[in-house]
């Protein structure tokens, strides 16, 4: 019989050898493809998005004449009110003509066109702080209003000569008058805070929409998840894993909490609507309902999470302390579930990430109310209650869904504020895990 020496590679293990290249190679491989298709989804995102954190502004020198805008001479903001936007509106165009005049700067535009180059939503702005400050009125108001939407987007390259040749709301002229507008300092593109704080404008104004009232809607409905979600999971998830019985039905339900785990989101959202709109009769469109479809949708997740969190704490720490004279539930509350808190805490903020995330159902419990302004009872009492709201990711769906190109941007620029909440929630998982895990 002849002996083969080990340091010789036969044909099996140099087949073994190279199957295991293989699957090294597979697996290198679909990492590369993942960061491939991230990198080209975050280019993608990223590079017609980030444009709706800056925005176009005129600086005016606006004179405010009493004759148009208080002619009762009273200073009373409840008679200047009488003065709508569409007066405001005029005075803006007047003040950017003369303005444009006096900057010696010649142009075929109408007045009229000339003053389309101001967003709708300045009048508006600037009939708000006349109206909070009245001895405004007989002075020169020097402010920043927004440039109308096709004027911002020939600034950031979305709209461009040939584009507005075919555009009805704005000319290669208006453009021209702007770039020279521009190297006068009189137009500028700066970081546009509103974005993050003003609610949403209508259709005609994408300049001005924000994601304000959004944002907030959101944080109403992760308070609310977080309050019932976590409490009620986090007891379940103890019961089931220290102290049910094993048998039949407890088999049942962890069959079941793993079903629901599964279950399409939108299911959720049609249980919402049957249950807490239809039957209990809440506010449709209201945080609360949105929250509470949502905890709904989290619970599995957060049960499923916490009991594995549960069954990595070895039996030997519950015997230690059964045997030094612990009840059982001093045993799972003083020791087991100490352990098991970085688990936990990281399930429960996966969970809320998986929720702020969600669109489906809260389209089907109505939350797409179109909030102009913020409402004035939107307090943390009457807020969650009472008024309609919205949220982040169906202000998203909104905002895909109408026409002007302006509103892509916007909806891009929401994706990215998602994602970094998303980021932010994400580490927050990972630096409570660091932070509170114990060896043993």
């Amino acid at each position: 019989m002849t002996r083969q020496s080990l340091l010789q590679v036969d044909a099996r293990t140099a087949k073994r050898n190279a199957a295991e290249k293989r699957f090294r190679l597979y697996g290198l491989s679909a990492i590369v493809a993942a960061v491939i298709a991230l990198v080209i989804l975050m280019t993608s995102v990223l590079s017609s998005g980030l444009s709706a954190f800056q925005q176009t502004y005129i600086t005016l020198e606006l004179p405010l004449p009493e004759d148009k805008l208080d002619k009762s001479g009273v200073r009373d903001p409840a008679v200047m009110s009488k003065v709508t936007t569409l007066g405001y509106a005029k005075i803006l165009q007047a003040g950017l003509v003369e303005q444009v005049a006096a900057l010696g700067l010649e142009t075929d535009l109408s007045d009229k066109d000339v003053g389309g180059m101001i967003s709708k939503e300045a009048s508006a702005t600037v009939r708000d702080r006349v109206l909070a400050n009245p001895d405004l009125i007989g002075t020169t108001l020097t402010i920043d209003v927004l440039a109308e939407g096709r004027i911002d987007g020939f600034f950031k390259g979305r709209v461009t000569m040939e584009s507005a040749a075919l555009d009805g709301n704005t000319s290669p002229e208006a453009l021209m008058l702007a770039e020279q507008l521009a190297e006068l300092g009189v137009i500028e593109t700066k970081f546009n805070w509103a974005f993050l704080t003003a609610p949403d404008a209508s259709d005609q104004r994408p300049e001005a929409a924000g994601l304000g009232v959004a944002i907030l809607g959101s944080l109403y409905m992760m308070i609310v998840v977080l309050v019932l979600a976590l409490p009620i999971g986090v007891a379940a998830s103890i019961y089931l894993e220290e102290f049910a019985p094993k048998n039949r039905w407890t088999d049942i339900i962890e069959v079941n909490i793993s079903n629901l785990a599964a279950v399409p989101s939108i299911v959720y959202g049609i249980l919402g609507l049957a249950i807490f709109i239809n039957f209990a009769q809440f506010n449709q469109s209201s945080p609360l309902v949105g929250g509470l479809v949502l905890t709904l949708m989290t619970l599995p997740t957060i049960i499923i999470s916490t009991r594995a969190a549960l069954k990595s704490v070895p039996p030997s720490i519950r015997d230690a302390a059964l045997g030094v004279g612990a009840s059982k539930m001093q045993s799972v509350f003083h020791h087991v579930l100490p352990l098991a808190a970085p688990g936990i805490l990281t399930g429960t903020i996966i969970g809320l990430a998986q929720a702020l995330g969600e669109t489906a159902p809260l389209l089907l419990i109505g939350m797409v109310a179109f909030v102009r302004e913020y409402p004035a009872a939107y307090t943390p009492d009457a807020g969650l209650f009472g008024e309609a709201s919205t949220a982040l990711p169906v202000q998203v769906y909104n905002w895909t869904q109408r026409a002007d190109p302006g509103f892509v941007e916007r909806a891009s620029g929401a994706i990215i504020t998602l994602l970094v909440f998303l980021l932010i929630m994400n580490a927050i998982a990972i630096y409570l895990r660091r932070r509170f895990e114990r060896r043993w």
